[in-house]
């Protein structure tokens, strides 16, 4: 590449379906350098590279420039984003793991479900700039390397700013994310609070990840399955939605009325959650769940369906960990 038009060098951590389709999305970019920390579908890439099928943009091929198993071995070139698409489940080990391809120079990019995930990368990276994502995909990993996304596609972000990094230098590293992106040809919006977008999505998340797990049905069999399941599932989001308020996320009260309808329209839906649980790995539980439980407890904010649900997929998860032989 000239000088005018450096290589710009992206890594990302976590090759499942969100992952993958970033990775496509991003390698589309003329200057983009890609490599790519894989784990269950290692093999698959390392040997026949990753296949994207998407309604949005046709099938592909894509051959990362590097493929690797862990972080350690993707030491060598100096990363100016990090895309951290792995799943919340584990985030002291992986922010860990990630430290040696990480420095002051490297923008860290969340890609993950759930809130408060940006404090643990600030402590582990706290001379980076973050940005943090919202991502409304539709993409499955439906066999080992390969990935097929449906219509569905917007990835909503911005800044957690740095107090002491310029905004100026952060803006650029902003903007040039963003021009990635739209190189890459795909639905994105520069959220002007991602915050709320975050909030709003784990109102939705705390619903359908949690219920689906737990029962092992799908979104129309549950709502339909009793009265009951309904009215369970609007005090449920309407729990989470008041402990975002309460912490100042500027929630429209409507938007619990607003997601039912928009699973209404919609065919039955599983969950990654579902899948996690029916593949007997761990869930996103805490971010999901167990942040809105914390912060109602620190405010002293009665929350009685989220409680109670928080508590039953601890105890899924609990019980996964312990086959698996990790700490609870």
């Amino acid at each position: 590449m000239s000088d005018d038009n450096p290589t710009i060098n992206v890594l990302i951590h976590g090759l499942g379906a969100i992952g993958s389709f970033y990775a496509f999305i991003l390698d589309r970019a003329p200057n983009v350098r890609l490599s790519v920390i894989a784990r269950s579908n290692y093999d698959v890439v390392k040997q026949k590279g990753l296949t994207i099928k998407s309604q949005n943009h046709g099938e592909h091929i894509l051959r990362p420039a590097g493929v690797f198993k862990t972080p350690a071995e993707a030491v060598g070139p100096r990363y100016d984003y990090v895309v951290c698409a792995h799943k919340a489940v584990d985030q002291e080990n992986a922010l860990a793991a990630l430290k040696p391809v990480i420095d002051e120079s490297t923008t860290v990019v969340i890609i993950q479900n759930g809130v408060g995930n940006e404090e643990p990368f600030r402590e582990a990276f706290p001379d980076s700039s973050i940005i943090t994502c919202v991502t409304w995909t539709g993409a499955t990993q439906t066999a080992p390397g390969l990935v097929e996304h449906r219509s569905s596609e917007n990835l909503l972000f911005n800044l957690y700013p740095h107090s002491n990094i310029p905004r100026d230098i952060e803006e650029k590293r902003l903007d040039r994310f963003a021009s990635l992106l739209k190189e890459g040809k795909t639905v994105f919006t520069v959220s002007p609070d991602i915050q709320l977008e975050r909030w709003e999505k784990v109102v939705w998340n705390s619903a359908w990840n949690a219920v689906t797990a737990l029962t092992l049905t799908d979104t129309q069999t549950w709502l339909h399955s009793s009265p009951s399941a309904m009215a369970m599932t609007r005090r449920l989001m309407a729990d989470v939605l008041s402990v975002g308020k309460a912490i100042g996320v500027p929630l429209d009260e409507g938007l619990v009325d607003r997601l039912i309808e928009k699973v209404l329209s919609l065919p039955g839906l599983g969950s990654s959650m579902q899948v996690d649980r029916k593949m007997g790995r761990t869930m996103e539980v805490e971010v999901i769940l167990g942040v809105p439980v914390k912060k109602a407890r620190e405010l002293r904010l009665d929350v009685p369906a989220l409680e109670m649900v928080y508590a039953l997929v601890k105890a899924v998860d609990v019980s996964t960990r312990k086959q698996l032989g990790m700490d609870a």
